[in-house]
This record gives C-alpha cells, sequence and structure tokens, in this order.
C-alpha cells in the first residue's frame, strides 16, 4: 500500500511538472580567510574585485587571490561588540568614472566622539558616515585612511538597522539605503510620539536617498539632483528618493533591462520582503510588513487590523519568518542579492537572494532564486545548494550578503562561527548552476 501510495504521488508530481523541477546550485569558493565580509564590488574597467570586512578593511581579490589591503578604516570605526554587531563597514561605491578618476565612496560606522562638533543626543549609539577616498596612481595599493572627505553624517540611536547599502545607479547618482534607527517595532513603544520616522519626510530614517556627488553646494559635499521626488514638499529632506522601509539589508542594481532597484528589506517578526524602489513612492513600513499585511507596532504579530494602504508600493516577494511563523518558514533576516545576468541560462534573469539563518544559536542560512510575473508578485524557489566542506552541521553559513562581478556572474558572502569558540571560515563563493 505505502509503494502504491508513494507510486500515485510521484505519478500526480510528474504530470503537474513539480518533480525535477528544483533548481541544483554548487557554491564554488573563490576566496577565504575573510572576517565577516558584508560586499564584494568590482569597479568598471577594472579586473579587480574588492572586499569589505565589517571590522574595517578593504581588500583586493585578482584572479582568486587577496593581494593586499586597498584601505584601511579599523581605526575609524566604533568598537563592535565581538558576539554580534549591525555597525562597522557597511558600503563600497566605485564612481562609474573609476579607472579615470580614482574616486570611491565608503559608508560606515563611527564613534560619537568623533563628531563633537555635531548636536548628537547623549543617548545615540554612534554616527553612519559616508566619504569619499581617492585612489592615485601614486597609491595603487593601501590609500590613506586619512585622506577622506566627508559626504555624510548621520548620527543613529541604536546599533542596529543602519542599512547604508551604498551604490551608484545606470544615472550616475549615489543612492544610499538607510535603515529606521533600530530597536524593535519601527522606533521605541514607550516613545510612540517618534514612531513612524519611516513614514516621515523630515529624517533619514528609513529611506533611500539620492545624490549628485559630481556637483557641490556651498556647505554640502554633493547637490540635490533636480528630479528627486520631493523637493517641493514643504519640510522634506531633498534627498530622499523612496521612504517606507525598515532594514534594507543589500541592495542591488540590474544591471539589463530597466536596470531597476532591488533591496532586500528586513521585516519584524512574520515576514521578510524584497521589494523593488520605485521613486517617490512609499514602500510600506511600518504600515505594513512583508508585502502587504498590515503592521500595529502594539501588537506586532497581530497582522488582521485595518489600515490605509493608500499609495503603498507592494514587496514583490515575501516569505514566512521563523521568530512568529515556525511552520513553513524559510528564515529571519533577509538578505538581498542581485539579478543574474551571467552566462548559466539555468539562472539568467534570477533574482539570486538568501537568508542570513532560520536561527540564531548556530548557522543555516538559506539561498533563493525569485523569478518575475506577470502579476508582480515574484515565485521563488529554495534550490538544491552544494558546496565542498558543508559545515559541521550540514547546513549552509550564515549569508551576509551578495555580489556581483562585471560578467554579470553572483556570489554570496558567508561567515561560520560554532558557539564553542571554534572559528571555521568565512568565504566568498561563485554561485553555479549545475
Amino acid at each position: 500500500m505505502r509503494l502504491f501510495k508513494a507510486f500515485i504521488l510521484l505519478s500526480y508530481a510528474i504530470f503537474t511538472g513539480s518533480v525535477f523541477a528544483q533548481t541544483s546550485i554548487e557554491l564554488v569558493k573563490v576566496a577565504g580567510n575573510l572576517n565577516k565580509p558584508l560586499a564584494m564590488v568590482q569597479p568598471t574597467g577594472d579586473s579587480r574585485l574588492f572586499i569589505i570586512e565589517q571590522d574595517g578593511l578593504i581588500k583586493i581579490l585578482e584572479n582568486g587571490i587577496i593581494t593586499g589591503i586597498f584601505l584601511d578604516l579599523s581605526k575609524k570605526i566604533v568598537k563592535l561588540d565581538k558576539d554580534y554587531d549591525e555597525r562597522g563597514l557597511l558600503g563600497l561605491a566605485f564612481h562609474p568614472d573609476f579607472k579615470d578618476n580614482g574616486r570611491f565612496f565608503v559608508a560606515y560606522s563611527a564613534p560619537l566622539e568623533q563628531y563633537k562638533s555635531t548636536i548628537i543626543p547623549g543617548d545615540y549609539s554612534h554616527v553612519n558616515v559616508i566619504e569619499e577616498f581617492t585612489a592615485t596612481s601614486r597609491t595603487p595599493g593601501l590609500v590613506n585612511p586619512d585622506s577622506g572627505k566627508l559626504i555624510q553624517a548621520l548620527p543613529w540611536p541604536h546599533f542596529n538597522h543602519n542599512g547604508h547599502w551604498i551604490g551608484f545607479g545606470p544615472d550616475r547618482k549615489l543612492y544610499i539605503a538607510t535603515g529606521d534607527g533600530g530597536y524593535a517595532n519601527e522606533w521605541a513603544p514607550a516613545a510612540k510620539a517618534h514612531n513612524y520616522n519611516s513614514q516621515k519626510l523630515d529624517n533619514y530614517f528609513g529611506k533611500i536617498l539620492r545624490l549628485d556627488i559630481d556637483q557641490k553646494i556651498e556647505g554640502k559635499a554633493y547637490t540635490i539632483p533636480p528630479d528627486n521626488p520631493v523637493i517641493k514638499i514643504t519640510g522634506a529632506l531633498p534627498e530622499i528618493w523612496s521612504f517606507g522601509l525598515r532594514d534594507p539589508w543589500r541592495c542591488s542594481f540590474d544591471q539589463a533591462g530597466s536596470q531597476r532597484l532591488f533591496c532586500g528589506d528586513v521585516q519584524q517578526d512574520s515576514f521578510e520582503a524584497v521589494k523593488i524602489i520605485v521613486k517617490g513612492e512609499n514602500m510600506g513600513w511600518p504600515v505594513v510588513e512583508g508585502r502587504m499585511h498590515c503592521f500595529n507596532w502594539e501588537s506586532p504579530r497581530a497582522h488582521g487590523l485595518d489600515c490605509d494602504k493608500t499609495g503603498i508600493n507592494p514587496a514583490i516577494i515575501e516569505y514566512p519568518n521563523c521568530t512568529a511563523v515556525p511552520a513553513g518558514c524559510k528564515g529571519i533576516s533577509v538578505t538581498g542579492g542581485f539579478v543574474n545576468r551571467g552566462s548559466n541560462p539555468k539562472l539568467q534573469g534570477k533574482y539570486i537572494f538568501g537568508d542570513w539563518s532560520k536561527r540564531f544559536d548556530q548557522n543555516d542560512g538559506q539561498i533563493f532564486l525569485a523569478t518575475a510575473s506577470s502579476g508582480g508578485e515574484w515565485s521563488m524557489e529554495s534550490p538544491q545548494v552544494s558546496m565542498k566542506n558543508m559545515p559541521p552541521n550540514k547546513k549552509l553559513p550564515f549569508v551576509l550578503a551578495f555580489a556581483q562581478d562585471s560578467n554579470g556572474e553572483v556570489y554570496v558572502l558567508t561567515a561560520l562561527h560554532s558557539k564553542r569558540n571554534v572559528v571555521f571560515e568565512d568565504a566568498i563563493y561563485l554561485i553555479k548552476a549545475d
């Protein structure tokens, strides 16, 4: 009887096309012996890949070998908690003309005392800084960490929800993703008046910002692009491009097509989300969680409440968060990825992203593939993943970030630590389809 039932189920799966449909991918290591790699970026017209590590180093990867330190910002970064911290060196972006002008930009978390001239509340955690550097022909390797030019300094209330991915769009403007400032349920439950900062246009929290760094005005190291959407709104910060984000952890522009901006936006307890950022539009948080579930910060897991969803641009992907939805969940913290534009037809056009882990106490990283659909909500699958030297628990390492080279190939950046103080190798892997 069991064999008969199995035969019936197999026959049904074949008939419906659901069997053998799971994509198989292989992770091939391209760099190891790293320390919490949070991004890897390749400048236009450059064969090198540049890896940023959370504690402040930017390393150069050439032909599969780490050939040196490009920039050491470790002395400018706030002291990090050795167990868990969301601060550090968070972003790296190369000017589109880097090959000719050597300009590049970094985003990092600095101690408050480095910005004594700025009025900062005494209970704030740090300052999220964006600086510009120039790599000259006289300094092909190490760049002087004291040669940076300040672009922006945003005082930050809590250690978490920093965001601060930075990248240049196809329009040659610098985009900056900011989180909502930290704490649970968007701000601080004890201060309802401060809630919903991501929805307000008079602050930098929970936003995508857009700057023109090729021109500057008095008092700033940049100008406001004249087509930024909120310039004419009284009281709105003119840098804002989009709003309503919680913690955009890793964003990317598609290399092809309409070159849209994708962001993985870490949500609260019940859902995780990926969003396509649209000029001037409300991305939802904290009115909604996930794709379009009404959210109430006083009852964060009660999604049956009514809310005004007018003008909200829905997420393209959502999946259940293991914190509040353990049955069938897929992770606890989304990691944004890239649309694959590499050579393998099985991955062409698929958005490759992941989740940090399905649990906090041990590695259980996730990699997903998403495919566009006509209805606006993308379908997603969990591919079968193989790699050499699988971790001891036979699960993937923690998924920190993804990267893409100039050929459109996608990589995953990982970390692997154990509770017994045994540190395994943090590494970067190329994602290949079998």
